[in-house]
């Protein structure tokens, strides 16, 4: 069994967070176990969510626990890709991991309309009283970050930009076919499920956000994924 250690839902998907999405989305294609448990910063090898706990031992970043257990278990999802899909699968999450990343960061942190939506449920995982001024704490520090990383520096309109830019390269890429490389899903699927419901599912409105609604193809494939992958799934109560 595989503990998969991860933050809560909200919104309607799986998680708030996309790199947990994909974790758990790319364990339900592969077809492996999991039992799902909150997350702790303090106990996650890379002081981040999520994590695993497989025989004992715990390992961190979503990458990395995928390809330690495609190693493990077979490569069951990209057995049948031709190197060149190889290579267009691994780009693709590139850009989603690396890039599409922060603008997503930058849309529940930086925005105030983002922040405004994002800020209950952060508050919700601090402790009564006090949680709201942590949560603004927090919030400081990741702007910070933004600014550190690049993104931060853009004007809002720029941000935005590049995010449709990212969607709009994923849509063509898309196409008309069932799945990113082809009739059959493989485990960059599971990346771009993740990013593009945390994009679609977040209650705050945005150019990046209307864009990606905008997609036809790419709102189609959400809805294709979840039929497949998580039919069983309801939130919480």
């Amino acid at each position: 069994m595989i503990t998969l250690y991860q933050g809560p839902t909200a919104w309607g998907i799986p998680n708030i967070s996309p790199f947990c999405v994909k974790l758990e989305t790319w364990l339900r294609m592969a077809g492996l176990p999991y039992e799902v448990r909150p997350g702790d910063m303090r106990a996650a090898p890379k002081g981040k969510i999520p994590y695993v706990e497989i025989d004992g031992r715990k390992m961190g970043d979503s990458q990395l626990v995928i390809e330690h257990l495609q190693r493990v278990h077979g490569d069951r999802l990209d057995a049948h890709l031709t190197p060149e899909a190889r290579a267009r699968g691994h780009v693709v999450r590139r850009m989603l991991d690396e890039a599409f990343y922060w603008v997503l960061v930058y849309a529940r942190w930086a925005e105030p309309d983002g922040w405004a939506a994002y800020r209950p449920v952060i508050v919700s995982l601090l402790p009564p009283v006090i949680g709201g001024p942590i949560a603004e704490l927090i919030r400081r520090s990741v702007k910070r970050t933004l600014r550190a990383q690049g993104t931060g520096l853009h004007s809002r309109e720029e941000v935005h930009e590049a995010g449709k830019a990212d969607l709009t390269a994923l849509a063509a890429l898309l196409g008309d076919q069932p799945f990113l490389l082809g009739a059959e899903p493989s485990s960059v699927d599971a990346t771009a499920y993740a990013f593009l419901v945390s994009i679609l599912h977040f209650p705050a409105d945005s150019p990046v956000k209307r864009h990606a609604a905008a997609q036809a193809n790419l709102v189609a494939y959400c809805e294709r994924m979840r039929q497949r992958y998580y039919a069983d799934w309801k939130p919480p109560a």
